[in-house]
């Protein structure tokens, strides 16, 4: 079938579009569902192939535009949902050039002739931060499908080409796109009571099982820099809690990273004159470094964080602990990961080099071990030490996080997972850095193993119910 074929038939089908979503509205309330999940309301969102515009208008954007070849389909958009804007338009050829925050291609590969040009034609519409959402079906399901389609269960399609994900993520390779998490969801796409969501929250969520699943999902974003990394600004932000041996050393040896560097000291109530010493080295040294002292209103490092990070005026974020455990000479390599555009959030890895006698305890040592294969498996993205205190984001995709925390509520104290959850949600692109992690020389730690450790299992008991499982 050409294209003027599949135009026609799209044509043909147009005004029965309603009729076929009621048949499979399970699948298709479920999968707005998730797409909700994905896209922060109030975006600016494409969506390439939008037929009659249903799924565009049920992500609730700022901004939606919704294109496809067929003037059938872009005629009932229109009077669906005219607060929208769609127009004709051929992902081969694309003609808008507005930039969006998401887009969105669902089934929509599936009716072009050259896959790998109609992806090279998504650079047209992409910013740095933009995500690209590509839906397909597992080819696996091919012989369903025609089978639904013969009986009259689904609308028939002229679907062109049945890919595996990973020829999908091929694809997106060779026209500059990098594939930041791609997966399978529906195991069970018609409704049964109990069984259809037993299925698609839990068993499609298994390894083994998802592969089985009828649709893949791949969250893309183009490659490369937002800035010019020498234009790039950095904040530094130290949480301290008695902790006054290594204020001096945390300026003194803290780089100058991009075209300024600011620190942020942010106190938490110390009983051994912390906050004196971070306003006597503030004095000293305010002639060369720029450097600010706050006093920590709230409780936990979390809190310090959050109160650090807003008073930030800089492009990148940066968490330093003031145990000095992680050397701030390492920090360059965080702030080079992230405005050369190959990461987007970067944490840190105590587990890579080789450690000092007593940086870190047996127990403590096995249960980041644990944490580390539970994040992964629960965010999708590669997670080898969860609890190190070094991360790195931008302040635009922090705004972000913060404006989404009621999701996943203020439960953190540490605040390592709030960004990281909130990172995960934004589809951020999360790379880890090796440090080289070295014992205290000053204090005590003030991290309660079993106290926090239970914490830790109520956040992957939350992450399950609220990334996984949804």
């Amino acid at each position: 079938m050409d294209k003027q074929e599949r135009i026609r038939h799209f044509d043909a089908v147009a005004p029965f579009r309603k009729k076929w979503r009621r048949k499979g509205c399970y699948y298709h309330r479920e999968l707005e569902k998730y797409l909700r999940y994905l896209i922060p309301r109030d975006s600016s969102v494409l969506e390439i192939g939008c037929g009659t515009g249903e799924l565009l208008n049920a992500v609730r954007p700022s901004r939606g535009v919704g294109v496809d070849i067929s003037p059938g389909m872009i005629k009932q958009a229109s009077l669906n949902f005219p607060e929208l804007e769609f127009s004709v338009d051929d992902l081969e050829d694309l003609h808008i050039s507005e930039k969006f925050d998401y887009i969105i291609l669902s089934e929509t590969i599936g009716h072009v002739d050259d896959i790998q040009l109609a992806f090279r034609q998504l650079h047209r519409v992409c910013k740095p931060q933009t995500r690209i959402i590509v839906i397909y079906f597992n080819y696996l399901w091919a012989p369903v499908i025609k089978t639904a389609e013969a009986l009259g269960i689904r609308m028939k399609q002229s679907l062109m080409h049945w890919l595996p994900i990973e020829d999908i993520r091929n694809l997106l390779y060779l026209e500059d796109f990098d594939v930041i998490r791609k997966g399978y969801r529906f195991l069970m796409p018609v409704y049964i009571p109990l069984i259809s969501d037993f299925l698609n929250r839990f068993m499609a969520n298994m390894p083994f099982f998802w592969k089985l699943a009828l649709t893949e999902i791949l969250i893309a974003r183009p490659v490369g820099a937002r800035k010019e990394p020498e234009d790039v600004t950095c904040s530094v932000i130290i949480p301290c809690r008695n902790e006054k041996g290594n204020i001096e050393q945390a300026v003194q040896r803290t780089p100058d990273m991009g075209r300024h560097t600011e620190i942020i000291f942010v106190e938490g109530g110390s009983s051994d004159g912390t906050y004196q010493e971070c306003l006597r080295v503030q004095e000293e040294y305010g002639a060369k470094r720029d450097i600010t002292v706050m006093v920590q209103d709230g409780r936990g490092k979390g809190d310090a964080v959050r109160k650090g990070f807003a008073a930030a005026r800089n492009d990148v974020l940066m968490i330093l602990d003031a145990d000095l455990t992680v050397p701030p000479e390492d920090l360059p390599k965080f702030f080079s990961a992230i405005s050369s555009g190959k990461s987007e959030f970067v944490n840190g890895s105590r587990l890579v080099y080789r450690m000092e006698k007593e940086a870190m305890r047996f127990l403590n040592l096995l249960g980041n071990k644990f944490f580390s294969r539970a994040f992964t498996y629960l965010l999708e993205q590669r997670i080898r030490d969860t609890l190190c205190g070094t991360k790195v984001v931008w302040k635009e995709d922090y705004e972000k996080i913060a404006a989404g925390r009621k999701y996943f509520g203020e439960i953190d104290p540490f605040g390592d997972f709030d960004l990281l959850f909130g990172a995960a949600k934004l589809n951020l692109k999360i790379v880890e850095v090796p440090i080289r992690y070295q014992e205290r020389k000053y204090g005590t730690t003030q991290i309660s193993r079993f106290r926090h450790g239970i914490l830790l299992f109520k956040m992957v008991w939350l992450g399950l119910w609220k990334i996984k499982w949804i």
